[in-house]
């Protein structure tokens, strides 16, 4: 039995070891039409982004170079024109949907986004959602 779980126990952490470097944006401001009320519907509404990503940047970090990083700047153009063109009702299915795009499109194996509807509640400064997902093995 010791065995199993330490072969267990050194894969999780060799994993853990090899991707523990977290590229992030913090409070993406995005503007978007979602909502379940008919007032919700009738003009954009502010929402604010937070996206954890594992990367691995040590190849970035020896060579200096922007092809061999994880773009944060093409990642943040590519949820906001993605966020824009939708009309979702609940946040809930922007989040996912924005988790599938990062996850298809980057080199990004693992992600936690945070999504915030600021206002959502009168007497609250926002409601949200945090999930986490991971990019299955293939």
């Amino acid at each position: 039995m010791e065995g199993c779980y330490g072969k267990l126990l050194h894969r999780f952490f060799s994993r853990v070891r090899r991707e523990m470097d977290i590229i992030f944006l913090r409070q993406l401001r995005l503007e978007v039409l979602i909502g379940v009320h008919e007032h919700e519907r009738q003009a954009p509404q502010p929402l604010i982004l937070d996206l954890e990503m594992s990367a691995d940047v040590a190849r970035a970090a020896a060579t200096d170079r922007i092809q061999d990083a994880l773009d944060y700047s093409a990642v943040a153009d590519a949820i906001t024109n993605y966020a824009q063109s939708t009309g979702f009702e609940l946040i809930e299915t922007l989040a996912e949907r924005c988790a599938e795009l990062i996850l298809d499109r980057f080199p990004v194996r693992w992600l936690r986004l945070a999504l915030y509807k600021p206002g959502a509640i009168e007497n609250a400064d926002a409601a949200g959602l945090v999930i986490e997902r991971e990019r299955p093995v293939r």
